[in-house]
């Protein structure tokens, strides 16, 4: 069981190695004294993205790689991929199993870590669920719905340990994450899986970690943890906005690396974050920092292509769609 508190924040190192990463993509910066790189990049408008963004605003990060970034809000992960697809905006933060289907359904798309935070198994502190084995017969709160990426890696793992599927050892209940988040606190269900925000939040208000998704991923033999989320962008919008995306990549790692150290930096993005009071100001700040991504390379897409391989036999056609198959090609470099 993991314990609240027990975040694992990067290192300096495994920053710096993540940031040497994207710059030694192939070059494909600006001419120097060129005009601006213009890139509309898709948000959620409370969403996690707005806070690196305007952290690359207020540190100067856009001006210093030569770039012109627009905002564009949306009020939902699905809204943002429709605008992807639509020509709106030319890059997005969604997960790489959406975009690898994407890609296999014939409309290629690019893939760059944007966070290694994944979601948790939260729970009462003095509550009956001690145990992945204490959910049988349980109501558990599921973030999303029935191909939610956690909720099959639940399944997949409590099928390995404990032998059964709670998709019907259990009952499941499925909502809105910041919905089904409050049924915890309200007693209607015994656990909820969500995504790390409201984690976070459930954590600050004192609700127990059983388990993070990353403990069910290293659980089914998948290591190094892959991130399930990222930036996404259409391989045929390289020719035209292919140094734009490079360099919003380096202004992302850069902001990190100022997120991960400084505290100003985080009282200066507070208001973005809603935090009800201190301690989930705290608690959402330690979940991002020790969700920065580090360095991403072979292992890392070894581990992809075995996480894939999990997700499709339990998630069936329904999540992989009518052509299955794991494209390595989803997270080559920028500029191949």
């Amino acid at each position: 069981m993991t314990r609240a508190g027990a975040l694992v924040l990067p290192s300096r190192r495994t920053l710096l190695a993540g940031a040497a990463a994207l710059l030694a993509v192939p070059s494909l910066a600006r001419a120097q004294g060129g005009p601006p790189l213009g890139l509309r990049v898709g948000t959620l408008k409370f969403g996690t993205l707005n806070w690196l963004v305007e952290t690359i605003r207020a540190e100067g990060l856009d001006t210093r790689e030569g770039l012109a970034l627009e905002s564009v809000d949306f009020a939902s992960g699905q809204a943002t991929t429709v605008a992807l697809q639509a020509g709106d905006v030319d890059l997005i933060v969604s997960d790489w199993l959406w975009a690898l289907r994407r890609s296999n359904d014939g409309e290629r798309m690019r893939f760059a870590p944007f966070s290694n935070a994944l979601g948790a198994l939260m729970v009462a502190a003095d509550g009956p669920v001690k145990k992945l084995d204490d959910l049988r017969g349980r109501r558990i709160g599921v973030a999303g719905g029935t191909l939610d990426k956690s909720w099959l890696l639940l399944r997949a793992y409590s099928k390995a340990k404990i032998g059964v599927d709670l998709a019907s050892a259990a009952e499941p209940v499925y909502g809105a994450p910041p919905l089904v988040s409050e049924q915890l606190p309200l007693g209607r269900v015994d656990a909820v899986l969500t995504f790390w925000p409201y984690a976070a939040r459930l954590d600050a208000r004192g609700f127990a970690r059983l388990m993070d998704v990353s403990e069910m991923i290293t659980g089914l033999g998948i290591a190094p943890v892959p991130p399930l989320v990222g930036f996404v962008w259409r391989n045929a919008a390289m020719a035209e906005r292919g140094a734009a995306i490079a360099a919003f990549l380096r202004a992302a790692a850069g902001a990190n690396r100022v997120l991960a150290t400084s505290g100003a930096a985080w009282e200066r993005i507070r208001p973005l974050m809603q935090a009800a009071d201190d301690a989930e100001f705290a608690r959402l700040r330690d979940y991002y920092r020790a969700g920065i991504p580090g360095s991403f390379g072979e292992a890392e897409r070894v581990s992809c292509g075995k996480l894939y391989e999990v997700l499709a036999q339990i998630g069936g056609p329904e999540l992989v769609g009518p052509n299955p198959g794991f494209d390595r090609s989803l997270f080559g470099p920028v500029g191949e």
